[in-house]
């Protein structure tokens, strides 16, 4: 007889593997615009702080949709509500490429972010549901480096397809890789249990108050906002301070400077290993310290070398702190999981936005090597918040993504 564990092994890579995937390509969509800003003001005859809200609209959307969609996937549960945004995703991308009036734009870059933000906090719920504690930290280790690196790869994509094709191909290529999407997540992971919660469609928001409730939970989105306002703040300073002397670096050349931040993040998947070792608070607090002593010293050489290796260490620094971030809502939220983690991805949200407004004007009073130390002190500074922080139980096992008792998956 052959052993169920035996068998659901080779389920817990293919299930990682697609959920790491579609964790990519959906928050990709946030930062794929980011290069198209001077081609928006050229085919739509727009100033630059208009073609700014094809990003802003979408990062909106996709923060205040996450409070909803997160606690909604209590109700109808985690697969249904990643395969709606899909689905979604899959029939508006397509169509902004059609577009010859801007403000349609806006509009569909709305939609598109009310469907992105489906997915986040659906995809997390169900990796700390259906993966069990051993494996959990380290699948929420790829799903982390996915998001991280959607900063990165997302404007890599529309880089690379506006120098083959027109901006229109940005849109209508990932239109079907949304598609093709869809149907891995339908067809290709396991089903999950719907919770079924009473109340009515407007339960899961009054939910949002519950988590403030929660002891040490509060403490955890001070971490979350600090993350994505050094993280994005970072990459906004960066662009205009290799742009400038002594480095000169064109368009291109940043974008590939940026790139390299990619080799920090591949330590995000190995988190669970440094968890299991040394304790989620720990890791948290080593990633902290480590993103700010590589913060800190990207301006402190004019070197480009020395700045290249002070940005990877910065990445891994976030890379290790963000599912250590996770992992430790997830424990203390209980059965809140679902409304706490929807309103962490509104946290690093939050801060992603902040940060651009954070680096203009630390950059307009002091410059780029300011902005990189009052950035890195704060990460440093945010390392005292675990301390507050205390676990009372020990974190209990997860549902298996294939039950023992269970030889069959429904996939549909």
């Amino acid at each position: 007889m052959i052993n169920p564990a035996k068998q659901a092994a080779p389920r817990y890579n293919l299930t990682t593997l697609i959920l790491f995937w579609c964790s990519l390509i959906v928050v990709s969509s946030l930062y794929l615009t980011i290069p198209l800003f001077p081609l928006f003001e050229d085919v739509f005859q727009i100033s630059s702080s208009k073609a700014a809200w094809a990003g802003s609209a979408f990062s909106f959307a996709f923060a205040g949709g996450g409070l909803l969609f997160g606690g909604l996937s209590d109700r109808y549960g985690r697969k249904r509500m990643m395969i709606s945004g899909l689905c979604l995703l899959a029939v508006s991308t397509p169509f902004i490429g059609t577009v010859h009036e801007f403000q349609w734009l806006i509009v569909l870059r709305v939609i598109q972010g009310l469907a992105a933000s489906m997915f986040p906090p659906s995809v997390l719920a169900y990796a700390i549901e259906m993966f069990p504690t051993k494996k959990r930290v380290t699948i929420l280790g790829f799903i982390s480096t996915a998001f991280l690196m959607a900063s990165i790869v997302g404007q890599i994509y529309s880089s690379t397809v506006i120098l083959e094709l027109s901006w229109r191909y940005v849109f209508y290529i990932l239109g079907i890789v949304y598609f093709i999407s869809f149907f891995l997540i339908t067809l290709c992971i396991p089903k999950d249990i719907i919770q079924k919660p009473e109340g009515n469609f407007f339960t899961p928001l009054k939910r949002i108050g519950g988590i403030f409730k929660k002891k040490s939970l509060p403490f955890c989105y001070i971490i979350s906002s600090t993350l994505f306002i050094a993280l994005v703040g970072f990459f906004s300073t960066l662009g205009s301070y290799l742009s400038s002397a002594p480095f000169s670096l064109s368009h291109q050349e940043i974008l590939w400077v940026r790139a390299a931040g990619i080799i920090g993040m591949l330590v995000s998947p190995f988190d669970g290993k440094l968890v299991a070792r040394f304790g989620v608070k720990n890791v948290l607090c080593c990633g902290l310290i480590l993103a700010g002593i590589g913060l800190g010293l990207v301006g402190a050489w004019e070197n480009l070398a020395f700045l290249i290796l002070a940005s990877i260490v910065f990445a891994a620094g976030i890379a290790m702190a963000l599912p250590a971030l996770l992992s430790l809502i997830g424990t203390l939220a209980g059965e809140l999981r679902a409304s706490a983690l929807s309103f962490h991805m509104f946290m690093l949200f939050i801060g992603a936005s902040l940060g651009p407004i954070v680096s203009v004007y630390l950059t307009g009073i002091k410059g780029h090597v300011f902005t990189f130390e009052v950035l890195a002190g704060l990460l440093l500074l945010s390392t005292i918040v675990p301390f507050f922080i205390r676990l009372e139980k020990k974190e209990t096992a997860a549902t298996p993504i294939h039950p023992p008792n269970q030889t069959n998956v429904e996939h549909h």
